[in-house]
């Protein structure tokens, strides 16, 4: 294909992948009440009465509509995930080996419930999070807490906990391009926890030591997970690479020996024999 081909068939992928976001983004309308009441539950769980509900404010008219439209398009990325990565993986997809295509269907299938323990971690560290970050509910202080403020706040932490916990697979990667041994991983080890929070520390939006924690702990177990795999990995293609050697030679076939030939030094020159001196007078 030329390059116009190419771009005319990235043309039409896309729109196919936009005409189905545009549809899930209708259907995600739908369950947009839903998902915001479990985005605002750590709040409402806890500062939310019987009277006025959870007291979230609206800075302008359209800020609801705008919030359940921002939602309504996360679930709709969510709904027509398969279309557009189908789209994007058949345009890929003909430049990639067997084996790499392969390998891809792992880290997709991998990718996707790293992402929801991650996200399902985040929501429980907003609730702590909160605590820390808000004042007691019978305290003197009055809250006035903008609804689209704090979506904004869940959802990034639901964003930012689940792209942390696809760095496993960033690391199994390397090893599996060949580009760092699983050993010299394991090596680095300490520079990786101190990287890891140093990391939490700064994505995590809440100050509270807790959320930077909650985060650093789960990675750093998925850090020791990805260096095991490695060493799998290696063992893998070393047997792999064993198993290719023995088939490369036939049956009737003898294998090649390794030996080398060294040079057989000159022999020490042998001295005549001396005659013996018969001291034994009984012999004669």
């Amino acid at each position: 294909m030329t390059l116009v081909e190419h771009l005319m068939e990235l043309r039409d992928r896309l729109f196919k992948a936009s005409l189905a976001l545009v549809v899930g983004m209708i259907i995600g309308l739908f369950f947009a009440g839903p998902v915001l009441d479990f985005l605002t539950d750590p709040y409402c769980s806890k500062y939310g009465t019987a009277a006025d509900g959870c007291g979230f404010v609206a800075q302008s008219p359209i800020d609801f509509w705008l919030l359940k439209l921002k939602i309504g398009l996360y679930l709709g990325m969510i709904i027509s995930s398969p279309v557009w990565l189908y789209q994007l993986w058949s345009f890929i997809t003909p430049g990639l080996h067997q084996n790499e295509k392969r390998w891809s269907y792992s880290f997709v299938a991998a990718a996707v419930p790293l992402f929801a323990a991650g996200a399902v971690l985040a929501h429980f560290v907003v609730a702590k999070g909160l605590e820390f970050l808000l004042p007691e509910a019978d305290s003197k202080f009055s809250l006035d807490l903008g609804i689209v403020g704090y979506v904004d706040f869940v959802t990034g932490m639901l964003l930012i906990f689940g792209v942390a916990f696809e760095f496993p697979l960033v690391v199994f990667m390397l090893n599996l391009a060949g580009m760092v041994s699983a050993r010299r991983l394991l090596g680095w080890w300490r520079t990786a926890v101190f990287l890891i929070f140093c990391f939490t520390a700064v994505v995590t939006p809440t100050p509270d030591p807790f959320g930077m924690t909650a985060l650093a702990l789960p990675m750093c177990g998925l850090y020791f997970a990805a260096v095991g795999a490695s060493f799998l990995n290696e063992k893998r293609r070393a047997r792999a690479r064993l198993a290719e050697e023995h088939e490369a030679i036939h049956d009737d076939e003898a294998s090649e020996l390794n030996y080398q030939v060294e040079p057989v030094e000159a022999p020490a020159p042998v001295e005549a024999p001396t005659p013996v001196d018969d001291t034994d007078p009984d012999r004669r």
